[in-house]
């Protein structure tokens, strides 16, 4: 499910689907708003496995776990990766 696997696509796949989801999210977006513009991007570069919402949210979960995303004022803002925290 996570990964790539003779039953799951590799376009798919959660981490394939969650990185798919962060390129939507160059500014933060309501969840509604990012399930649309994922849903037109996997169209427009013909994409033909299918993602259901639910499987859109278990991505989301994944990004979340990893720390990739996050939840604020309602709108999921993606989290820089360029700036490591400070450590003092």
């Amino acid at each position: 499910m996570i990964t790539p696997t003779k039953g799951i696509a590799p376009d798919r796949c959660l981490l394939a689907v969650g990185a798919q989801v962060l390129l939507q999210l160059d500014e933060p977006r309501t969840v509604s708003q990012t399930w649309a513009r994922l849903k037109g991007w996997r169209a427009d570069q013909a994409h033909i496995s299918p993602v259901s919402f639910e499987w859109f949210v278990l991505a989301l979960d994944i990004l979340f776990a990893m720390g990739a995303v996050e939840l604020v004022q309602d709108v999921l803002v993606a989290r820089s990766t360029d700036a490591a925290p400070s450590e003092r």
